[in-house]
């Protein structure tokens, strides 16, 4: 046992024994006193008033929060929107009320009322007149001169880094404001916000691992969402013609600064309109977010800025691949011996199930994707890789397909919807068979989404936005566990 655990069970043990004489007095966590001011709100409207104004104003609050700090005869209270201090005056407060005070530890959840003053340093603070300890704290908070840094301990207790770093809290609040101003876009324009099944009978529109779990009553196999894609068009198909879902999707994947098994996604779909329009729609979304949320189109990330006031860079696949290879020759990548044998050379593990744009993806994942640093749409994807989108007219070897990059991640992954259900049936077969070959991550044959199919889906198109990625760039935050509340870790030793 270390010295700071020693301490640290110390400090626990005398905290337990102050709780136990509350408990002896009966008040232990009373729930009857009730404020009517935040901090924040406090400090907005009060905060610009002088000492000789607050006076003759003549203002009370009642006051709820944790204290952080002790200063003297000062208490520096925290509650969710702010600080604010309380000033406990040992003259004017009843000795029993004193002996409470004295023996809170900071931590503690007190409630406090009186006056609202303001120091000499230009600060509001409630001159106590009367206060109740509301929760006793039995564990201290990390020392005041380094927080809480560890940053497993960070990501594991949660409510701990959310207490001591305001820079943890501000993170989750643009989250919401992020997510917020999402939906009232989509909204806005129309779209309906819906709901759609977490466990599935088939896992379908993407190609991941999927979580399996079993429903007892049943007795069937049931598999957690790898996205809502295919649910989402089947309501296109019932003629909700625009659609959206901020949604929880699992993946039984690996762990990476980018990637857990949990995460949340935006997906919507729009009928009667094309992957040209969602490009413009998102760029329109990304701009909006980056200047109403954020408060510049400027965007810092990681050392880096990225520019969201100008019009996306948009290439094709194959166009990025001889962008950032200027030795290969657009021939070399139509013909399936020397693209495989460029991919080799890159150290790309090229299978005989390959096809040519199979191995066109896999060297521009190697030698593109991390490169794309500016705001990028991607278009054209081979339609090998592509099992959900439509064909292009002109070249159906590739289809109208997006996917958006900024930092050198992507972020989002549109398309205009593959509606043809004979050209999907025969997707879901390659797709069936790619699964019986040993990939775990091709997708299932959905007989019922074909039959929806057939019963008509109007030209439609639709998107994926990674919300998680989205607002690690948005805040700058290195690591996905950064920007999730409660992020997938091994279990406690």
């Amino acid at each position: 046992m270390t010295d700071q655990t020693q301490d640290e069970n110390k400090l626990i043990a005398q905290r337990r024994e102050k709780l136990a004489r509350l408990r002896e007095q009966g008040q232990a966590y009373p729930n009857y006193f009730r404020r009517d001011a935040l901090a924040a709100e406090l400090q907005a409207r009060l905060g610009d008033k002088s000492k000789e104004e607050l006076e003759a104003l003549g203002q009370r609050a009642s006051i709820a929060g944790r204290i952080m700090a002790k200063r003297g005869p000062f208490l520096l209270i925290q509650d969710m929107s702010g600080q604010i201090q309380f000033y406990v005056d040992k003259k004017t407060l009843p000795e029993d009320l004193m002996a409470q005070i004295k023996s809170w530890d900071i931590g503690d959840i007190v409630g406090g009322e009186g006056p609202v003053h303001k120091s000499g340093k230009g600060d509001l603070y409630i001159y106590l007149d009367d206060a109740q300890l509301l929760t006793k704290a039995l564990r201290p908070l990390p020392e005041k001169w380094h927080g809480l840094t560890d940053t497993e301990a960070r990501y594991r207790q949660r409510y701990v880094d959310l207490i001591v770093n305001p820079e943890a809290r501000e993170i989750f609040r643009r989250r919401s404001a992020i997510i917020d101003y999402i939906r009232h876009f989509l909204t806005e324009r129309g779209f309906l916000e819906v709901e759609t099944p977490m466990m599935q009978v088939i896992p379908g529109g993407a190609t991941a691992r999927p979580f399996m779990t079993h429903h007892n009553a049943l007795d069937m196999a049931l598999y957690l969402r790898i996205a809502p894609e295919l649910y989402l068009k089947r309501l296109v198909v019932g003629g909700f013609e625009k659609v959206f879902e901020i949604n929880r999707n699992f993946r039984n994947e690996g762990l990476s600064t980018r990637h857990n098994p949990e995460f949340t996604m935006l997906e919507f779909y729009e009928a009667y309109v094309d992957y040209h329009h969602l490009m413009d729609l998102t760029e329109q979304l990304l701009r909006g977010i980056a200047a109403d949320v954020v408060g510049s189109t400027e965007i810092s990330y990681q050392g880096e800025t990225y520019d969201f006031g100008r019009p996306f860079v948009r290439m094709t696949v194959k166009e990025s691949i001889l962008h950032f290879n200027p030795d290969l020759r657009a021939e070399q990548l139509d013909d399936l011996a020397q693209a495989s044998a460029i991919a080799t050379g890159l150290g790309i593990d090229v299978r005989p199930t390959y096809g040519l744009g199979k191995v066109q993806i896999e060297i521009f994942e190697k030698t593109v994707e991390h490169r794309l640093k500016d705001p990028t749409f991607i278009t054209a994807y081979p339609t090998e890789v592509s099992p959900l989108a439509r064909r292009n007219d002109e070249d159906p070897f590739v289809t109208d397909r997006f996917e958006f990059f900024v930092g050198g991640r992507e972020i989002a992954n549109g398309f205009s919807e593959l509606n043809d259900p004979e050209d999907q049936a025969e997707r879901f077969r390659r797709q069936v068979e790619e699964k019986e070959a040993g990939d775990a991550e091709a997708m299932h044959f959905d007989a019922d989404y074909i039959r929806a199919l057939e019963h008509g889906l109007p030209p439609t198109a639709g998107e994926g936005i990674g919300i998680d990625r989205l607002v690690m760039l948005f805040t700058d935050a290195p690591s996905i566990r950064d920007v999730l509340l409660f992020p997938h870790m091994r279990p406690e030793a």
